[in-house]
């Protein structure tokens, strides 16, 4: 049968799902789906293993590669200084917002901050080859010219996690994987572009569970390199350390990747998400309110000071976590709040070892970037910063003690309000939707959704003394939606039957995304 292309008709699509690109995507699904499944498949035994009372160890037949000296690839000169990257999807005016914000890298995103519709997917790579290749432009309905600068931001792309199919792109009849084909159409029409502009193919890779999902990303980019002719080494990537399982696995990661690699990321939203899914079943490792959960509590501060002492040992980038605040034109006092939040964390990141952080808005990257020069002045980063002080156990990454932490009523209900409003907002195609002066994604969708899970599966105590219930988010989730206009606003109806069946379920469902993609074009 080959490869099919299901999709509705995309103006242009023509130019990016050609003949020889469709190749590489089918090449890469024939050679690698397998084991993407088969380590998928790993994932849910792991999940089982947990819900027996397993506990997480860093793995015994590993521990050659955790004591070994050996380093990652030497760092590419567009890479080196990286003291501010900002995130946003692949849509095109916020592309070029982003390329122009006087940030060091945009990660330009396919993942959390795109809702996958086959649309946004082709049009999303129609504008990184105008990124690519400095074309992007865009004329607003009032008229204004947007156009990009002539000094830009460093280019990375997100492709989507292993664990999200493509249902308009089949070979053989079976949905191809959401990584592979980001990856490849990327690849295979801005690879040689970038590196003769003096760049590369720079990458971020999500949601990786294990060392072993990252050897499958390796061996991807070998096989792709090869099929398209590139020198090997030129594809570098920047690994998302965002589920727990991966905090015990970072040197393993890194050496697996060692020939494309260039850094580890602390993502923190997802990283607690991966916390609460993964331990979803034990009431010991119930978390507080999620405004609670600050980067400050053990078990997240166990897990960013060992990234940075991993990545800086191997010779790689630390890059810190999401500042997702929008700042507000109307509202002075919020963003001074705000404001003076983003810097105290900017600034403890900078003063822990890390050689860079993330941003969500234009707004934020000159505060930013002060705190990192702050800190290291004229050094493009502080992969010289070792921390060989910090020592950090297995108990200490699962410490998820919060001193003073509780489940409120406001906790709950922002919990309902968020997901109810994201869900809505990705169904109707956008999936960066600002809501209470927040750039909110998949994650922190993924935070509320898994905690009204845990509270109600686990009949958690608020601390006014209700019990979390069936009953009660039932009674918060008609009152939110009400308060939203009613279920026959934009597509809330289907939001919140797809919220009601991700809390309410016997089962914890993976991810929100898989659910609600079934009702997307």
């Amino acid at each position: 049968m080959g490869i099919e292309v299901k999709g509705p008709k995309v103006a242009g699509s023509e130019a990016i799902l050609t003949r020889e690109a469709l190749a590489l995507v089918e090449r890469l699904h024939r050679e690698l789906n397998a084991r993407r499944e088969q380590l998928l498949a790993r994932r849910a035994e792991r999940q089982r293993e947990l819900d027996r009372g397993q506990e997480f160890q860093f793995l015994p037949e590993t521990k050659k590669v955790r004591e070994g000296d050996w380093k990652v690839a030497g760092i590419p000169k567009d890479l080196a200084r990286r003291f501010v990257e900002i995130t946003g999807p692949v849509e095109r005016k916020m592309m070029i917002n982003a390329l122009n914000s006087g940030a060091d890298v945009f990660m330009a995103d396919f993942e959390d901050a795109l809702s996958p519709t086959w649309s946004n997917i082709v049009v999303g790579h129609q504008n990184l080859k105008d990124a690519v290749r400095r074309t992007l432009s865009f004329s607003s309905p009032e008229g204004k010219q947007y156009k990009l600068n002539q000094k830009i931001a460093t280019l990375l792309v997100r492709p989507r996690g292993w664990h999200l199919p493509e249902k308009h792109v089949l070979v053989d009849g079976q949905p191809v994987s959401g990584s592979l084909i980001d990856f490849a159409l990327t690849l295979f029409h801005n690879a040689r572009e970038q590196l003769d502009r003096g760049t590369g193919p720079y990458f971020y890779l999500p949601k990786l569970e294990s060392h072993l999902e990252a050897r499958l990303w390796n061996d991807a980019f070998v096989l792709a390199q090869d099929s398209l002719k590139i020198p090997r080494g030129s594809i570098r990537a920047t690994v998302l350390v965002e589920t727990l399982p991966a905090a015990f696995e970072m040197d393993e990661i890194l050496y697996e990747l060692r020939d494309h690699m260039s850094g580890l990321n602390a993502g923190r939203w997802d990283y607690m998400f991966s916390l609460i899914k993964k331990y979803r079943t034990r009431k010991d490792k119930i978390l507080p309110d999620r405004v609670q959960v600050a980067m400050t509590v053990p078990f997240m501060r166990a897990y960013t000071e060992l990234l940075i002492k991993t990545c800086h040992r191997r010779g790689a980038s630390a890059m810190g976590g999401m500042a997702p605040f929008i700042p507000s034109r109307k509202n002075p006092e919020i963003n001074e709040k705000a404001l003076a939040k983003t810097r105290e964390d900017k600034k403890r990141e900078a003063t822990d070892g890390f050689d860079g952080t993330w941003v969500a808005h234009p707004d934020l990257v000159q505060i930013s970037r002060e705190e990192f020069v702050k800190v290291l002045g004229e050094k493009p980063n502080q992969i010289d910063k070792l921390r060989s002080e910090v020592s950090v156990t297995a108990e200490q990454l699962t410490d998820t003690r919060i001193p003073g932490g509780s489940i409120t009523e406001a906790g709950f209900r922002n919990n309902v309000d968020v997901a109810l409003q994201y869900l809505n907002s990705w169904l109707l195609g956008n999936g960066a939707a600002a809501i209470h002066n927040l750039m909110e994604d998949a994650a922190t969708a993924e935070i509320s959704r898994a905690q009204l899970w845990q509270w109600v599966r686990n009949s958690a105590r608020l601390a006014d003394g209700r019990t979390a219930s069936a009953d009660l988010y039932q009674k918060v989730r008609d009152e939110e939606v009400a308060k939203l206009g009613g279920p026959q606003q934009g597509r809330l109806r289907d939001a919140t039957e797809i919220l009601d069946g991700l809390v309410l379920s016997q089962d914890f469902s993976e991810f929100l995304t898989l659910p609600a993609y079934r009702l997307l074009d």
